[in-house]
């Protein structure tokens, strides 16, 4: 029997469907068959035993491919995870000790959100989190950088040392640290083999090859001294840092939501490799460094196309906020959950207003990013809340702040007068500062009423969030990821896992000769265990 007249009593769409059958189970090896006349074909191994029996020649076989073999495999052994997949800080506990704990207990690694949070709250989390999860090591908290305030950042990061926080993702740092290099370097010890270990890792979440470069490179020696002279390193551990990066863990942010510079990961991460390459091959580390892929990661294509990079690992951020274990309020996820991938705009930031840092925020359902953009505008112009046009001014206290700019003073001077009267005393000395607190005091509450879900003052949410997010509602639409009451951070964690694979697989079998359809590239949402 000639091999093509085992196709003949079969139609292009049954060949296209046992195709598309094989191409959904990724962990199932596929065999390429050369037949004569219709080129390679892919077939599971009992199909592909009954094609090469009847004259197709076997070209090769693809072995199985595991969500969890998609990125770097030192990765997973390193922290303890199954997947090469980071539930992203999400500031002010937007990501929760709840959410943490679910994607620890998931395989993924799970930041906890603790910038913005005053030191007891962030000790609670990192408590909550510790008792639930006991020794494992699949989780850590935020330290974001405080502008400023080094003392708040040296605090932080001893609470951590202190409660022996596994791992700290640093972010919005432009210039290296002395609080990251204390935690990265707390801790280093020398095995008998002479394997430096680390007792926490450091993740530097970065989007500009300047500042990755002092991340990937070991500490400077002016800052080891002084934190040596200061008592927070020994001596070992000042020539264990010699040694070694800063972070053995570098996340590319692209286009996300929050602080961002709104990069394609296209450009930013295979430049971020070829800076990584050359770092460890002129400072001749004893192992690599992972280089993890974050911003625009909403679909298993994204996925996908971020391992096929060279991505070690991917991070999530956006897409949690809808999640059920998000701090969010329900009011707030409702609006995430409904909105596009244009559906984002730029604002001021509140931690770093008078220097012009912008946000990635929800534009859809909300006028906060517009509002941001006037207060802006009216600092840059004025030079204190005396000198604002009374019509300008008028509108500022009708449509933004519902009360007076005098009454909003006295609400954030009887803030700092506790939590950093120093700020009171510059605003008494310089209009223009007190005039950037208060509307600084507007973008942080903003934020407050988006979390606490305080509906008279929708309009006002701060959500921050990425396109990423919008092109996630996309692909759950009609699936049982669409009402968000079914998000959780596994579920969606492993979907979009399990997409990547299936998508990965296709590619494989087409690079090989198959002619796979287009439809092969979809991953509609399951549930999965």
């Amino acid at each position: 029997m000639a091999v093509d007249s085992i196709f003949e009593t079969t139609t292009d769409d049954d060949q296209t469907s046992m195709l598309m059958a094989a191409l959904a189970h990724p962990r199932q090896p596929l065999h390429l068959i050369d037949v004569p006349g219709r080129g390679i074909v892919a077939a599971p191994a009992t199909e592909a035993a009954t094609i090469e029996a009847r004259g197709g020649t076997r070209r090769g076989i693809l072995p199985p491919l595991y969500p969890e073999w998609l990125g770097d495999r030192q990765f997973a052994e390193v922290h303890g995870c199954r997947f090469p997949y980071v539930v992203g800080e999400m500031a002010r506990g937007i990501a929760t000790p709840r959410m943490v704990i679910e994607a620890a207990r998931a395989g993924l690694m799970g930041f906890y959100g603790s910038a913005g949070l005053d030191l007891a709250t962030t000790a609670a989390g990192v408590d909550a989190i510790r008792t639930t999860l006991g020794a494992t090591a699949n989780w850590g908290a935020n330290l974001i950088h405080t502008p400023g305030d080094a003392d708040r950042e040296m605090a932080t990061v001893s609470l951590f040392l202190d409660r022996r926080v596994p791992a700290m993702s640093a972010s919005a740092f432009m210039a290296l640290a002395p609080a990251v290099v204390r935690y990265a370097a707390s801790g280093l010890t020398r095995s008998s083999d002479g394997t430096i270990h680390r007792r926490g890792s450091v993740f530097a979440k970065v989007s500009r090859l300047e500042v990755a470069a002092p991340f990937m490179a070991p500490a400077p020696e002016a800052m080891l001294r002084d934190l040596a002279a200061a008592g927070h390193l020994t001596a070992a551990e000042v020539d264990l840092a010699r040694q070694v990066p800063v972070a053995e863990d570098v996340t590319v942010e692209a286009d996300s939501g929050g602080h961002t510079d709104n990069r394609p990961l296209t450009a930013l991460l295979p430049a971020m490799c070829q800076l990584r390459d050359t770092t460890v091959e002129a400072q001749v580390y004893p192992r690599p460094i992972r280089i993890g892929a974050a911003g625009g990661i909403g679909t298993p294509g994204a996925v996908a196309a971020a391992f096929a990079l060279g991505a070690d690992y991917v991070l999530t951020g956006s897409i949690n906020q809808a999640a059920v274990e998000s701090g969010l309020s329900a009011d707030a996820r409702a609006l995430l959950a409904a909105a596009g991938i244009a559906d984002v705009a730029m604002a001021p930031a509140a931690d770093m207003f008078e220097l012009g840092i912008q946000v990635q925020v929800l534009k859809r359902g909300t006028l906060f990013a517009q509002r941001a953009r006037t207060l802006w505008s009216v600092y840059r112009a004025h030079d204190g809340i005396e000198s604002i046009p009374a019509d300008v001014r008028h509108k500022l206290e009708t449509d933004i702040f519902r009360e007076s700019l005098e009454q909003a003073w006295a609400r954030t001077r009887a803030y700092f007068a506790t939590a950093d009267p120093d700020e009171i005393a510059r605003a008494d000395r310089e209009p223009k500062h007190r005039m950037a607190l208060v509307f600084r005091a507007y973008l942080f509450m903003a934020a407050q009423w988006a979390r606490e879900g305080q509906t008279d003052r929708r309009v006002d949410y701060q959500i921050w969030c990425g396109p990423a997010l919008g092109a996630f509602n996309d692909w759950a639409r009609g699936s049982f990821l669409e009402p968000i009451d079914h998000r959780t951070v596994a579920q969606i964690a492993r979907n979009l896992l399990e997409g990547a694979a299936v998508i990965t697989r296709a590619q494989q079998v087409r690079t090989c000769g198959v002619d796979v359809p287009a439809t092969a590239f979809a991953f509609t949402p399951r549930p999965l265990r």
